[in-house]
């Protein structure tokens, strides 16, 4: 696994959300390409302090007893998420895939980009478990898209 925080790791990814097309299919899951890129902008605003989740409790407990193996595996297809993460209709294809690009390269910068340090589902977080979550979330969605 690389790190968001490495600067060729970064490229790495960037260079496999630039290879997205309009015309990129899902290999699983129900989002478009267009959707995908708006919901991965939304997990980095939560990083970012830029966006906020509401979390019940019995969820809240869930991520805390699930994070170590989420954080040290690859997640499933078709895995639920928050529903302020959910990206439904349709969005510019060319904007969304280069504010995509555009966050995932604020990483690169270093760890003081990361904002939130207790993640309403995850629980508290170090630098490097939001290295592990973007890193291992942004890699699984691409994959989804086929780069």
């Amino acid at each position: 696994m690389g790190s968001i925080y490495n600067t060729a790791d970064n490229e790495a990814i960037i260079a496999r959300i630039n290879s997205l097309s309009p015309d990129s299919k899902s290999l699983w899951g129900k989002m478009t390409v267009d959707q995908m890129c708006q919901h991965c902008n939304a997990a980095m605003q939560v990083a970012f302090g830029q966006k906020e989740l509401k979390i019940n409790f019995l969820l809240r407990l869930l991520g805390r007893m699930i994070k170590n193996k989420a954080f040290n595996s690859d997640f499933g297809k078709n895995s639920p998420t928050a529903k302020e993460l959910k990206c439904e209709g349709s969005y510019d294809f060319e904007t969304s895939r280069k504010e995509f690009a555009e966050n995932f390269s604020q990483f690169a910068k270093g760890t003081q980009t990361i904002k939130v340090l207790y993640h309403p589902f995850w629980g508290k977080m170090t630098y490097e478990d939001w290295d592990k979550l973007m890193w291992r979330h942004t890699d699984h969605h691409l994959r989804q898209f086929g780069v």
